[in-house]
């Protein structure tokens, strides 16, 4: 050893000018990106400011969004990479418009690609990305749709009746929402994707897994075993592996002619019924490649669902007005007493918690930024070109503060028939994105939020537990309320339905 670094001594002041050299020439590589766009001057070689988002991610976007306060947009420097963030709604549309190969491709995560693996319905453009999302329609139909709701009012009033028992047994102690919430997701998520092919064992390694994956999505990309996010990668080998056996099991119940039961089964019911008339060969995917699409919905589904629960509950509590008239409306129309589902009828009818759930997502929407790689240099204004290779993220967040009446604060009659704020704002409520990747199971995500909150209401009675940050946001991987939505909860019917998956 001692005789290895006597060898390199005389070169010791070639190899630290070697290295002054490239770290020089990383931040004017950086600063010619950068040009005159608001963003810091100077950064840290390679790491830049991934400490800071790491560590404090919600005060990180911040900072971002109010150095594009200007000229709409502004950058960073991530890891080795330049980022740009886009806070002006016209410009996060002109990127979700332009996911093409000269132009845009949806990530969904900065370092997605090495997370979720090659196959996903995220990094699909063009024709294939058509072809696709037409043979997802199905799962989709006013039909399917009614089998999940049953499906999920029942997930739902099984946990309602757990989280009233934890609440009870806690001695008046509030139980932190969150981990509770994101369970229920998940299995429901299990249930309505892939229903009665999942055994209980794989069941349980599927919520280990996930879990795995959802920690290493907030970690530095570090595939290295040990790290969080090696960890996450082969989660998710796994779970894309057991989802894929969950096609393949409900393909072959479909060529028997079963029912569907789930929303693999709508999938597989209609890949059936193509092969069985076309007289050509059809393309369709393998059951590898379905899985890694199934990972894809439970990703939309999972963290995003748990975090608009989260602000629900938080919302409804604050605004006691908005909470009578919920508990009004759904009372008018269905009964937990009446041991009988909300039928889709009846959830047409609930207009104003339809209106509670859409200013839920307004106004704290989940999905905050929706990442992109520039395949390309792209012109973003008559001054400033995106160079190939940035990240961009366009804000779902900001712009949902745009342009709506009074936008900072939560109120659901900008929804009424009246004031119909969606469709003169519709270009700012960007919670589902924009573009040929707009979110496919939007209805669904929206069906789920109403029947949270009118069970959630009519079934129990519930009282948040306030500090002074205890509405601020955390990013999470999705934003969640900063204490995880601390509540005590007591039942508010005389007895709960009586509803069975059986």
């Amino acid at each position: 050893m001692t005789s290895f670094l006597s060898f390199l001594a005389p070169f010791t002041p070639f190899l630290a000018t070697l290295l002054l050299l490239i770290l020089l020439l990383e931040q004017i590589s950086y600063l010619r990106k950068k040009r005159n766009v608001p963003g810091p001057n100077m950064v840290l070689p390679f790491l830049g400011n991934a400490i800071s988002l790491v560590r404090e991610p919600t005060n990180f976007w911040e900072i971002q969004a109010d150095l594009a306060a200007s000229l709409g947009f502004s950058v960073n420097y991530i890891i080795g990479r330049f980022i740009l963030f886009i806070r002006n709604t016209e410009l996060s549309h002109l990127i979700f418009a332009n996911v093409r190969p000269d132009a845009f491709l949806l990530v969904g995560h900065p370092f997605g690609k090495k997370l979720f693996g090659e196959h996903n319905l995220i990094y699909m453009f063009g024709q294939d990305h058509k072809d696709l999302r037409r043979q997802i329609a199905p799962n989709f139909t006013p039909r399917a749709l009614s089998t999940y709701t049953a499906l999920q009012q029942i997930i739902i009033l099984q946990h309602l009746k757990s989280w009233e028992r934890l609440s009870s047994v806690s001695r008046g102690k509030p139980i932190p929402l969150r981990l509770l919430a994101r369970d229920m997701n998940l299995e429901t998520s299990q249930t309505v994707f892939v229903g009665r092919y999942l055994s209980n064992e794989a069941r349980a390694q599927f919520k280990d897994d996930y879990n795995l994956f959802n920690t290493g999505l907030m970690k530095l990309p570090f595939d290295l075993p040990g790290f969080a996010f090696r960890n996450a990668r082969l989660a998710v080998e796994r779970l894309v592996e057991t989802l894929s056996d969950c096609a393949a099991q409900s393909k072959k119940r479909m060529f028997q002619g079963d029912e569907p039961s789930c929303l693999i089964d709508f999938w597989m019911q209609e890949t059936v019924r193509e092969i069985a008339e076309s007289k050509t060969a059809l393309h369709h995917p393998s059951d590898d490649d379905i899985g890694s699409y199934l990972f894809d919905f439970l990703f939309a589904a999972q963290d995003a669902s748990t975090s608009s629960l989260l602000w629900a509950v938080s919302v409804l509590d604050s605004h006691p007005d908005v909470l009578q008239k919920v508990r009004e409306e759904v009372s008018g129309i269905w009964s937990p007493e009446s041991d009988a589902l909300i039928s889709a009828e009846q959830l047409r009818e609930m207009k104003y918690t339809q209106a509670v759930a859409r200013e839920v997502i307004r106004y704290r929407p989940p999905a905050t930024l929706v990442p992109h790689i520039a395949m390309k240099d792209f012109p973003l204004t008559e001054s400033y070109t995106i160079p190939k290779g940035t990240i961009v993220f366009p804000s779902v967040y900001e712009s949902s503060f745009q342009g709506f009446t009074e936008a900072d604060r939560f109120d659901p009659d900008r929804f009424s028939e009246d004031r119909q704020e969606e469709v003169i704002f519709k270009r700012n409520y960007l919670a589902f994105g924009a573009g040929p990747h707009q979110c496919v199971g939007q209805r669904y995500a929206l069906n789920h939020l109403v029947l949270f909150i009118a069970m959630f209401v009519t079934v129990l009675d519930f009282k948040r537990h306030r500090t002074d940050d205890c509405d601020e946001i955390m990013y999470c991987p999705t934003i969640c309320p900063k204490d995880g939505c601390s509540i005590s909860l007591s039942r508010r019917c005389p007895r709960y339905p009586n509803l069975s998956l059986n």
